[in-house]
């Protein structure tokens, strides 16, 4: 990806606090899952950004599936997910950086480009795949880029979001040896280990547990991604 991206998003930064609001509802939803998921530092400033754009027609939704502040993963090689609300006709492009090497114009830790079409829904992005490993407590930044105009990178459609690797913790440790995997998502969720609780819930539906849409639909509406939400629900 080319390094105007990292400049949109910067660009973005004055308004990301707004994404932060939409994350006000996580008591209600937590009812429907069982669980809720709890933020390791309430009130922490807001780095997810993204939303909708309006094209001749249609209206595209572009999310990471990320709270609105940063989330945490265990993994020293995660599994990140997105979502797009419509069938893309265009590239799209996804990076992952450091703070450390956007603040230095540095070439981004992965750039890659899936070329169109591609799928409406959520779609998963394996560091494994990549070679890429997370260090512990650094902050990184993804985005994923809907490429409309090569020669205008201004009018992408972007989604970005903030990602840090923690230590696995004995008694989340503890938890999961006492608890059938079936509920591994919801430790994860009130530990605040955001990423972990949305991969484990997406891999037991890739084996074919589609029922667990709805505890994963209803865990995206708590951090206010409800059109990624709505597309689980009618899935």
């Amino acid at each position: 990806m080319k390094t105007s991206v990292a400049t949109i998003l910067l660009g973005a930064a004055t308004t990301v606090a707004l994404v932060f609001a939409a994350a006000n509802a996580a008591e209600p939803e937590a009812k429907k899952t069982g669980f809720a998921y709890k933020p390791p530092m309430r009130g922490a400033p807001a780095t997810r950004v993204g939303g909708g754009t309006r094209s001749v027609g249609a209206a595209l939704t572009v999310n990471v599936l990320a709270p609105s502040e940063t989330g945490y993963t265990t993994q020293e090689k995660p599994t990140i997910y997105w979502f797009v609300s419509q069938q893309i006709d265009k590239p799209v492009e996804l990076t992952l950086t450091s703070n450390e090497s956007l603040q230095a114009a540095s070439k981004p830790m992965l750039e890659i480009t899936l070329k169109p079409p591609v799928a409406k829904g959520i779609h998963a992005l394996r560091l494994a795949d990549h070679g890429i490993i997370l260090k512990p407590d650094v902050e990184y930044q993804w985005f994923v880029a809907v490429v409309r105009d090569p020669a205008q990178r201004s009018n992408d459609s972007i989604a970005g979001g903030t990602i840090k690797r923690v230590a696995d913790s004995n008694a989340v440790q503890s938890q999961l040896k006492q608890t059938s995997q079936a509920q591994w998502a919801a430790v994860y969720a009130e530990a605040g280990i955001w990423y972990d609780a949305i991969d484990t819930l997406s891999k037991q539906i890739d084996s074919g547990n589609s029922q667990l849409r709805a505890q994963r639909a209803a865990l995206l509406e708590q951090v206010g991604l409800r059109e990624a939400a709505a597309f689980d629900r009618g899935s």
